[in-house]
């Protein structure tokens, strides 16, 4: 029987190639990118599942409020690891990691190793980090042991037998030391929140043994858990603990709290780092869940979309196809038999597709990687949960896309059947007519939100920051030269070379040190951002002073000077002008006057409202609390020839530091790749709304050249009659039109209220025009017009003594 089926299925599809290429081609499409969009959703949420133990694994955060300024951190102070441990039975082990850039030699020449780690030795117990060599319990016991990735060992050793072996590093703040190396683990995977080549023992660090709850340097803290371990009522445990740690006279817990301050550390599962967090200090630049909602969508509208197309198609035929079934019906053929036979039918052209999308999906993977920032691959692995996944796509999908025209032709009455009463041709169907209404509308709510999303970057990219980052090359760890003031003067003075300035911070920089000032004279605190800069930082950044003045070298008062952004004049509450106040800095209560207003300019996400800002010059003793001296060199630059300039520039390093790798950026650059994910959701849903457009046109081109066949005589007739060729378009293209209407009176207001809120998520955000929709409407009329006026034209200007004389 279900040979006879399959049979009948190919003969009836090849009766009909013309509709049988219409429905594969855009199942196939639609298949295909359900496929991308299927791996890439996949390869998100498998994010750190590669750790045996990530569902009892979690890392501590802390919130905290110091005056109007309220900070949400995914650090915690060193002194909070070993306390949980010790408080709370619940936890069954602790580490820490602290980020860290080594330069390593290899040969006659250092290069900079960014992705390392201070860890410590129980991150091996912790977290799934195979080690190829060594010993992971004793790996990072002393202070000068490395354990290296095997990537690493390879690049410097050619081998991953190395255990034992030393290698020279040297950092920004120390000088060139032996590591020895005492193990070699596997590379971390692609799918994890955190990328290290190297870990260093941690017993290295001095600020580790750091007693102070609110010693809130970058230390990342994780947790396991004892198996069994309720994660809410451990964290429900931590208000309680907190206040009666903090209660003495060293923190005077009870008093912050009654001004509204607060001090919390709260939880996040391992595995939802990836996607659902967006702290400062995050160990990476985050996924982002919405986006994981966004493309699964996109995915499932163009798979709806598609199987619209089959359903439109297949019902729109039922006509031709009607007078079979009156047949099978008077020769004893049942219902369910003839459903059986459309499914097959809807089967077949379903697994055709799925096989085109599969060879469609592998070929455009490469560059699906190079779009979306992925390096997605099938293997093993994956096929394991794909095959499967394929085998149920076919079967929901060609039930789905089958479903309705099989019931609907197995319906038919053999009386009216053979009687030519049922209705034909595109007026015959309002389900038909609605299926239409819905797939427009799906393709132009894409439209709607793929001109908001890229409506957004331009708003981003165009927005006054407060500084300028055109023009601005960032010379890096420029640190690692004895006195790199010798190489901004030595800069300084190249033709093309505006200004300079040495630091550690930049707007568009991942460095960022907190702390906390107070005013006497109001007893106002506030946590605060704390950068040391030069007296060139303000005039090579292009940022702008509201109130006072910038640093000056001339004037040796300045070692005591603040700037402060209007944000922190702001949230000080000054009675009067703040110029010239005092400001209290850190645990030291190091004493600062206020010389300068700087207007207020975003080093955060335009996520994030600007915070608190403080810059003081960065002295010795400033560089002794940071931990490094200046490490960047950014150059305001203006040069017909760039190149030659750069090259000079690389030039005055190599003389001061011929063994040390020359690298550079350019800060535009850097600020964009801040918003690189936006950047890519933009290019993917371009990609998938055109995709969404073709497959509807498919369905368009189907349904148009069967209204066109089903009015043949009639065209006929109307051209004997004098209709000229734009009547007949007008005709045969107004009801199809008439619908698109429709869909975009019903997706524009859905659009414009999803992208709504998608746009809450912006501190810093446009507005959504008003001829958003109205050029999506447009657009989708003038495509649906293009597309029906294709078959209309043709129908049009045939000629009809071949029409009229089948009669």
């Amino acid at each position: 029987m279900i040979k006879n089926y399959l049979k009948t299925a190919i003969r009836s599809l090849k009766a009909n190639i013309g509709f049988t290429t219409i429905n594969v081609l855009g199942l196939a499409l639609g298949l295909t990118a359900g496929l991308l969009i299927i791996l890439y959703v996949v390869d998100e949420l498998r994010y750190d599942t590669y750790n045996k133990k990530a569902d009892m694994i979690f890392r501590v955060n802390t919130d905290t409020r110091f005056g109007p300024a309220s900070t949400s951190m995914a650090i915690a102070a060193p002194i909070v690891a070993g306390a949980l441990k010790s408080n709370f039975p619940e936890v069954a082990q602790t580490v820490r990691i602290l980020p860290t850039a080594y330069r390593f030699r290899k040969g006659q020449e250092q290069v900079l190793e960014e992705r390392g780690a201070f860890c410590d030795p129980s991150v091996f117990s912790v977290f799934t980090l195979p080690m190829i060599q060594g010993d992971p319990a004793t790996a990072l016991n002393l202070p000068h042991s490395i354990v290296i990735s095997e990537s690493t060992a390879r690049k410097y050793f050619d081998q991953t037998d190395v255990v034992g072996r030393d290698l020279m590093l040297t950092s920004d703040h120390d000088s060139s030391s032996a590591f020895r190396i005492t193990g070699v683990i596997q590379d971390i995977p692609a799918q994890s929140h955190f990328h290290f080549d190297y870990l260093l023992s941690m017993d290295a660090v001095r600020v580790s043994h750091a007693d102070y709850f609110f010693a809130l340097f970058p230390f990342s803290t994780y947790i396991l858990l004892q198996p069994g371990t309720d994660a809410q009522r451990l964290e429900a445990k931590f208000p309680s603990w907190i206040r009666k740690t903090l209660a003495g006279p060293d923190y005077e817990y009870d008093a912050l709290e009654k001004k509204g301050y607060y001090y919390r550390l709260n939880l996040t599962p391992l595995k939802d780092i990836h996607l659902h967090s967006n702290r400062e200090n995050e160990l990476g630049r985050n996924g982002n869940i919405q986006y994981i909602y966004i493309f699964a969508a996109t995915a499932l509208l163009i798979l709806v979309v598609a199987c619209i197309n089959f359903m439109n198609l297949a019902t729109a035929r039922s006509a031709n196809r009607a007078k079979e079934v009156g047949v099978r019906k008077v020769l004893g053929s049942s219902r369910g038999s003839l459903i059986a036979q459309f499914l097959s039918e809807s089967m077949l052209v379903t697994g055709l597709a799925t096989l085109i999308a599969l060879t469609a999906a592998w070929v455009s993977l490469p560059w699906f990687n190079q779009l979306s920032g992925k390096m997605l691959a099938v293997s093993a692995s994956t096929l394991e949960w794909l095959l499967p996944s394929i085998l149920g796509i076919v079967l929901i999908v060609g039930g789905l896309a089958g479903a309705y025209p099989a019931f609907f032709l197995s319906s038919f009455q053999p009386v009216d059947v053979l009687k030519g009463k049922l209705k034909s041709g595109f007026k015959g169907s309002n389900i038909r007519s609605f299926l239409v209404i819905f797939q427009f509308g799906i393709s132009i709510f894409l439209i709607i939100g793929t001109l908001i999303v890229y409506s957004q970057l331009q708003y981003i990219r165009n927005k006054d920051l407060g500084f300028d980052r055109n023009r601005v090359l960032v010379v890096r760890n420029a640190g690692v030269i004895d006195h790199p003031e010798l190489l901004k003067d030595a800069v300084s003075h190249l033709p093309g070379v505006l200004s300079s300035t040495l630091s550690r911070f930049s707007p568009t920089g991942e460095e960022r040190w907190h702390n906390y000032g107070s005013t006497k004279e109001n007893n106002n605190s506030l946590q605060t951002e704390f950068w040391p800069v030069d007296e060139d930082y303000l005039t090579t950044m292009g940022m702008r002073l509201v109130q006072g003045r910038d640093f000056s070298k001339a004037l040796s008062t300045d070692t005591s000077a603040i700037i402060i952004n209007e944000t922190a004049a702001g949230m000080l509450s000054y009675a009067q002008d703040p110029l010239n106040r005092k400001i209290y800095y850190g645990a030291a209560q190091k004493e600062y006057h206020v010389i300068g207003i700087v207007k207020d300019f975003n080093f955060n996400s335009l996520r994030d409202n600007v915070t608190p800002l403080m810059m003081v010059l960065n002295t010795p003793l400033v560089r002794r609390w940071a931990g490094t001296p200046a490490t960047d060199l950014h150059i305001r630059i203006q040069s017909a020839d760039l190149p030659d300039l750069i090259d000079r520039i690389r030039q005055a390093w190599k003389g001061l530091a011929p063994q040390q790798r020359f690298d550079y950026s350019f800060m535009d650059k850097d600020f964009d790749g801040i918003y690189r994910s936006e950047q890519r959701m933009s290019e993917v849903l371009v990609s998938f709304t055109i995709l969404a457009l073709f497959i509807a046109c498919l369905g368009l081109l189907g349904l148009a050249a069967f209204a066109a066949e089903q009015r043949t005589k009639e065209i006929g007739i109307r051209k004997v009659l004098g209709a000229s060729v734009g009547a007949i378009v007008g005709m045969l293209s107004r009801d199809f039109l008439k619908l698109v209407f429709i869909a975009i009176l019903i997706a524009s207001p859905i659009a414009w209220w999803l992208m709504h809120k998608w746009l809450q998520d912006f501190a810093y955000r446009t507005v959504i025009h008003w001829w958003i929709p109205v050029i999506a409407g447009l657009l989708a009329i003038l495509i649906a017009l293009v597309t029906i006026s294709t078959q209309s034209i043709r129908a049009a200007t045939a000629d009809p003594a071949k029409s009229l004389k089948a009669e």
